[in-house]
């Protein structure tokens, strides 16, 4: 009898061994905010590129110095008057519902990127006048004219391959069920509460696959979020609080990895759609104004413990584009102050000043309304759900809008898309012959020297006009907990999913 028993207690260890060996592995990662929609071709936010990271492989990726690496394509070639791009792809790829990355399928997820009604992409591949097939695994992409950054564009969501048959079938739902050919696969999605995604079984790199499943968790206040990451009901978040960092390094269980991002927070003003006419879209003296009242460092110093970069261009000041002849101006209240003289406005300034919901977002807001009162406005902050607030910016709804951008590896990704008049994330509504003519010509050379120079003359000319106000560089703060193994911060700041284990 006691020989039964001792059998039957080492099967049931030996069965609680084997359902533990084999025991599902779940990611939970925390976002600042939920994403808009789950589609490539129509998605503009920095959580859904997290997101997408995870489900919707490129053409190209990056590395951490920033080089481009193969990803579903293997190799490029450009023609040599620069109008011709041939892309061998990585062959025995498959979508999420099996269909092959073809030639065919690659062809037609750019061309959906190019044609499809409210596409974000369309500006990032202007330069492509069509695709063509050249055998099952090379496409041609036919230019009007050289285009510099296209190869960098193919990095992000721009370079997203998706099914042609789903998105076929799904029109403008396929964001709510997309299938690509990521890591993993959609499963569900509860709006402001969770997005699901499983482990795709043919992934063409499943060996380098290891956890089961990812579920993407929105939590907008970063106190819950760490909080939730102490108490093990996260395993990573983003955007950690600059004044969190010491406690996240004082834990034992956590890690913090960090990078200074490739984009900016800024303030973009309105001056072509505001419906009010207010003094900031009529004159650029008093947004000179208002960006003169500013202290970037004092910002830096008080809200971000001087963790972050002040900045007043689309790149950081160690980018080798930033333009060092343009250095950030020293905070000037009398100045401010005699600006809005000189043109014809008596203060108070009141500004409808829109700002997304989150602590260091609306932090920053306050202490720059309580700078700019010194200089004679009054900042009307709004704070406002993000999705919300890009839908108003479109609308034209603000007068000041705090706005960041996650960053491009290109100076075209972080510049074109915003500043240049046709452009479908111009909130400004700011138009300028001069600047759009360096935007394009800055598209049409590879020669660094040339590029930045033309890229002077755009900064000379924003410098001026102030369609947006650049204040700062975050640095990418992303905590997880030390039981995740392989993790790796890329400048883009994202997520990449690849290689990482949970112990």
């Amino acid at each position: 009898m006691r020989m039964l028993r001792l059998a039957i207690t080492i099967a049931a260890l030996l069965l609680c061994f084997e359902v533990s060996a084999f025991a599902e592995t779940t990611l939970r990662i925390g976002l600042a905010e939920d994403p808009d929609i789950l589609d490539p071709t129509l998605a503009r936010t920095y959580v859904g590129r997290i997101v997408f990271s995870a489900v919707c492989d490129k053409l190209f990726d990056i590395d951490e110095k920033l080089n481009i690496v193969p990803q579903l394509a293997l190799s490029y070639s450009t023609s040599d008057d620069g109008k011709e791009v041939a892309i061998k792809l990585r062959p025995n790829v498959k979508f999420h519902d099996g269909e092959p990355l073809d030639a065919e399928a690659a062809k037609f997820s750019i061309e959906r990127h190019l044609t499809f009604p409210g596409s974000f992409r369309k500006p990032e591949l202007a330069s492509v006048d069509h695709v063509e097939v050249v055998d099952p695994l090379t496409i041609k992409l036919v230019l009007k004219s050289p285009f510099s950054p296209l190869i960098a564009q193919l990095t992000d969501r721009a370079g997203m391959m998706v099914s042609p048959k789903a998105a076929k079938a799904a029109g403008d739902k396929f964001g709510l069920h997309p299938v690509c050919a990521g890591p993993y696969k959609f499963v569900e999605r509860v709006q402001q509460d969770r997005m699901v995604f499983e482990k795709f079984g043919d992934y063409w790199n499943k060996d380098n696959v290891f956890i089961d499943k990812i579920v993407f968790l929105p939590i907008v206040d970063a106190t819950v979020r760490l909080a939730n990451l102490k108490s093990g009901g996260l395993d990573l978040i983003e955007r950690v609080l600059a004044t969190d960092i010491k406690d996240v390094r004082a834990d034992p269980n956590l890690k913090l990895s960090t990078a200074i991002e490739l984009g900016y927070q800024g303030i973009t003003l309105n001056i072509g759609h505001d419906k009010a006419k207010g003094p900031l879209s009529r004159s650029a003296k008093v947004r000179q104004a208002l960006d003169l009242s500013i202290d970037r460092e004092a910002i830096n110093q008080v809200v971000f413990n001087g963790e972050f970069m002040p900045g007043n261009q689309w790149v950081n000041p160690e980018h080798p584009y930033y333009q060092k002849s343009f250095p950030i101006r020293p905070r000037d209240v009398e100045k401010a102050k005699a600006l809005l003289k000189e043109a014809g406005v008596t203060p108070p300034v009141t500004v409808d000043f829109m700002v997304p919901k989150g602590a260091e977002t609306e932090a920053v807001a306050q202490v720059v309304q309580s700078m700019a009162a010194e200089a004679g406005f009054d900042m009307k902050i709004r704070v406002t759900e993000f999705a919300t607030s890009l839908k108003q910016a479109e609308a034209g709804e603000y007068q000041a809008y705090m706005l960041a951008w996650s960053g491009r590896i290109d100076p075209d990704g972080n510049s074109y898309v915003f500043l240049h008049k046709d452009a479908p994330q111009n909130y400004s509504a700011w138009s300028n012959d001069d600047a759009d003519k360096a935007l394009d010509d800055a598209r049409l050379v590879t020669d660094m020297t040339h590029r930045k120079a033309t890229y002077g003359m755009l900064t000379k000319l924003e410098l001026e006009d102030e369609a947006i106000l650049y204040i700062y560089h975050r640095r990418i703060l992303i905590a997880h907990t030390n039981k995740l193994e392989g993790y790796k911060q890329m400048p883009d700041g994202l997520v990449r999913v690849i290689g990482l284990k949970l112990k």
